[in-house]
């Protein structure tokens, strides 16, 4: 079974009225936590096996993944004995590795921290605990095969901040409206990448950053391809970035909402 790393130790000092009391994964996109919509992406995939490298807070992580059986369904508790006995199990049956990584440990160091646990099982997914995308998941990983590198990152088109027009200057009829399309301007990092064990020859310590200190390297040595995802893609940096999430779930305008409800099934 594949094994999916999901970065989640951050401070997310850019969405502080949220991360003051929570770290970032655990910010509510709806009723459930964005890390919660990562998940369940994966899942849709066969991808049910979760190392989420904790840090900032992570007590809060760890709290919900151990009440989430009491509290995905019904219960009975006996008063007299504490026993707890569930009357029903969630749909959900993923293995959740919660690791601890670290307060102030870096994207590259969280990932060698866990390092003992990827071994002998490559290749392995990586993602951050903050953004969400409609990326063919099971394409990304044969691309990922098929070229033998050691690593591969999702490159998106990020969407633009605003609307755009398009208009003659001459005659100021405008001829096209887009409200924040994907921009055009350039590919980024989108944030899921598949590694294989190479990876952490490229990572030394806890100060090391994945994006600067270990990518940057690779690409040198000519061992990181590019998936291009012009799919839907959004971080969730600031609250503006949430609310945005939160309005498309809530009016089923969801693109990474692929799963069906529970009582779908």
């Amino acid at each position: 079974m594949i094994k999916v790393v999901i970065l989640a130790g951050g401070r997310g000092t850019r969405l502080a009225e949220e991360t003051d009391i929570k770290p970032k994964p655990m910010v509510t996109i709806g009723e459930f936590p964005i890390l919660w919509h990562i998940m369940k992406y994966f899942a849709e995939f066969s991808c049910e096996n979760f190392f989420i490298a904790t840090g900032y807070k992570g007590e809060v992580i760890k709290s919900y993944f151990t009440d989430y059986h009491k509290t995905c369904g019904s219960i009975m508790v006996d008063l007299g004995t504490g026993n707890i006995t569930n009357y029903s199990t969630p749909p959900e049956q993923w293995k959740v590795h919660l690791i601890e990584t670290g307060l102030t440990t870096q994207t590259g160091g969280r990932i060698k921290r866990i390092e003992k646990w990827l071994r002998g099982t490559e290749p392995f997914f990586v993602t951050y605990g903050d953004g969400l995308a409609n990326v063919d998941l099971n394409a990304l990983l044969e691309f990922h095969k098929s070229h033998g590198k050691i690593a591969t990152v999702t490159a998106v088109r990020p969407p633009a901040r605003y609307g755009v027009i398009s208009f003659d200057n001459n005659a100021p009829v405008v001829q096209s409206f887009a409200e924040k399309p994907q921009t055009s301007e350039g590919w980024i990092n989108g944030g899921f990448f598949v590694f294989n064990e190479g990876i952490f020859n490229y990572i030394k310590k806890d100060s090391d950053t994945l994006e600067g200190d270990s990518l940057e390297k690779i690409a040198v040595d000519g061992e990181l391809m590019a998936f291009q995802h012009n799919g839907y893609w959004q971080c969730m940096d600031t609250l503006r970035d949430k609310l945005d999430l939160e309005y498309r779930w809530n009016n089923g305008k969801a693109p990474w909402k692929i799963w069906k409800n529970q009582d779908e099934l």
